[in-house]
């Protein structure tokens, strides 16, 4: 299924996205789940199994073009978890940029590199990142599958990790490049507000029999710069959740964004920063298309 978050003149609240009917199933309105898609994600399969009874029953339909859409989870409960230089070419282009802060300045990293994004830094697939906030003009994109934490828990090994995978969303990585470097950490550079578009949707696992082959791509103004697959991650999934889970207790709609491929805007010579009135689509399909104008 394709979960999402919408809005309209009722409130905001949670629903399927039929792509065949382009309509949205309101499941506050058909079953009385709840509202929020972090305490849907919290019910489980139960959830899961009563969001599909509506989706077959026909009922509380809506048209996508009357509604708003949200990012997936609007406002995350706590940070955004996120891995730094995880595709082996992404890992030797920022080595090469000279913006790379990240103690050890090896190229590839021999543990994950884990930061964070501010929860206010999450906005909408649509809504316009603000690159105005930058003061320093250098705003990049990533392009990023990020995992939906579903069963909560600690020390999660490899062999258990993906049965603790609700699904998948996408983010931009939006990162201003010059505080990332000066401040010798990661955390201010990404964690602008709206610096972490997120969206279209959240694609449950069920419907990704195999992650590491999906395709990532980037466009900036039509003109591809990422693709990649899944499979190159240099850290895979179950890998990034053992190593969190080992310090951390991991809870339901807890987000992990894997990392980015090559081809950022610090990769070119001159750096190809995003400009105001560029577009960048970020696409990944099931997902489909997290798309953002640059203001």
């Amino acid at each position: 299924m394709r979960l999402v978050t919408f809005s309209d003149a009722i409130g905001m609240r949670i629903g399927v996205h039929d792509t065949a009917s382009n309509t949205i199933v309101d499941l506050a309105a058909v079953t009385r789940l709840p509202r929020d898609m972090t305490s849907f994600i919290a019910l489980g399969k139960n959830g899961l199994k009563r969001a599909r009874a509506a989706v077959k029953s026909g009922e509380g339909r809506l048209p996508v073009a009357s509604v708003k859409l949200h990012a997936p989870i609007p406002r995350p409960a706590k940070n955004i978890l996120c891995v730094g230089k995880n595709y082996y070419d992404h890992a030797r282009e920022f080595h090469a940029s000279g913006v790379d802060a990240s103690a050890g300045k090896d190229a590839i990293p021999e543990l994950p590199i884990i930061f964070t994004k501010w929860p206010n830094s999450v906005i909408a697939s649509g809504e316009p990142i603000p690159s105005y906030l930058d003061y320093t003009h250098s705003t990049d994109y990533e392009g990023e599958l990020t995992v939906v934490i579903g069963p909560g828990g600690r020390g999660i090994g490899k062999q258990d990790a993906y049965a603790h995978v609700y699904g998948y969303t996408l983010i931009n990585d939006a990162t201003a490049r010059t505080l990332q470097n000066k401040h010798r950490q990661w955390f201010l550079g990404k964690s602008l507000d709206g610096y972490c578009p997120m969206g279209p949707c959240i694609v449950t696992a069920d419907e990704v029999p195999d992650v590491t082959k999906l395709r990532l791509i980037t466009k900036v103004n039509g003109d591809v710069r990422q693709d990649a697959l899944v499979s190159e991650l240099i850290f895979d999934i179950p890998t990034l959740i053992e190593t969190l889970s080992r310090v951390m207790t991991l809870d339901p709609g807890d987000l992990i964004a894997t990392g980015t491929c090559v081809g950022v805007g610090i990769g070119f010579d001159p750096p190809k920063y995003l400009q105001k009135g560029d577009r960048v689509a970020i696409t990944i399909e099931p997902i489909g298309t997290l798309e953002n104008p640059v203001d």
